[in-house]
């Protein structure tokens, strides 16, 4: 049994996150938690609330019961979707900053992932860093799968995981991507994208054989592209093998922002239809 945490604003894009989450693990028996958080105001200014005490409390109530209808409806448009016998629903509505709701339910309901859904062509960086999205990868202890805006859901054939071995990755870690790589039977495909002339050090050279043996009963197989960009060797691999996945590690920040989060803003599509999964130690 997974509990899965979505995160919704009723949006087109939240809406695609949850079709995708049914799909994605439609073999699986989940506990779905479909989570409304409207973000709370300051109504104080200095040492005066700008709006009465009482008023305040009837603006919390009008909007939580909005997000209450909204739930109810979201439900509505998820029962006329080909049902699954394997998932069970629940709606969350709160009344708080995004990060401490996201945090006090993965503690209460033991969340094994977040899914969100992200508006994610050009400019990541200008559309996540700061973002509800861009908050929950950095600061939410928890996997977050990213499915970006033109994502449609198919068969999860081939999973890149890039990867400069400057990390040695815990067994917790690698276990987590073996078992996503089961759930859907998929490649994995581990890349490492060097500069022209870049030397591999014995500390990479040792992580990489570390990988290997941990794969070794695996669909699995070791790329090296060289590429003066990493962002690019990325994506020039991901267009190149139709990869269905990415695989992130959060703590391998250097890397994983240079991908995700563009240094610049490129006029360019990048990843559009590609989910990443975003992995914590």
């Amino acid at each position: 049994m997974k509990n899965i945490l979505i995160p919704t604003d009723f949006s087109e894009n939240s809406w695609n996150a949850v079709k995708y989450a049914l799909e994605f693990f439609k073999e699986t028996e989940c506990d779905f938690y479909l989570l409304h958080v409207s973000i709370i105001y300051n109504y104080a200014s200095g040492e005066s609330p700008i709006i009465p005490l009482p008023a305040v409390e009837v603006i919390d109530k009008t909007v939580l019961k909005q997000a209450k209808t909204q739930l109810k409806k979201l439900l509505k448009k998820i029962d006329e979707l080909p049902p699954n016998p394997k998932h069970k629903f629940y709606t969350l509505s709160n009344y708080d900053y995004f990060i401490d709701a996201v945090k006090a339910h993965v503690s209460e309901k033991n969340i094994d992932l977040i899914v969100m859904g992200t508006k994610g062509a050009s400019g990541l960086k200008k559309v996540m860093i700061g973002s509800n999205t861009g908050d929950l990868i950095t600061r939410v202890k928890c996997p977050v799968l990213i499915i970006p805006e033109n994502a449609v859901y198919k068969e999860i054939e081939e999973i890149a995981f890039p990867t400069d071995y400057h990390l040695f990755y815990p067994t917790k870690i690698l276990n987590s991507i073996l078992e996503f790589t089961k759930m859907h039977k998929s490649t994995l495909r581990i890349v490492h994208i060097v500069k022209k002339d870049e030397e591999t050090t014995e500390f990479q050279l040792e992580n990489k054989e570390f990988l290997k043996n941990f794969f070794a009963e695996e669909k699995h197989s070791f790329h090296r592209i060289t590429n003066k960009k990493i962002e690019d060797g990325v994506q020039c691999f991901v267009e190149s093998r139709d990869i269905d996945m990415i695989i992130m590690i959060a703590k391998n920040l250097n890397l994983f922002q240079r991908i995700l989060f563009r240094p610049t803003v490129e006029e360019i599509s990048y990843h559009t239809d590609i989910p990443f999964l975003v992995l914590h130690e």
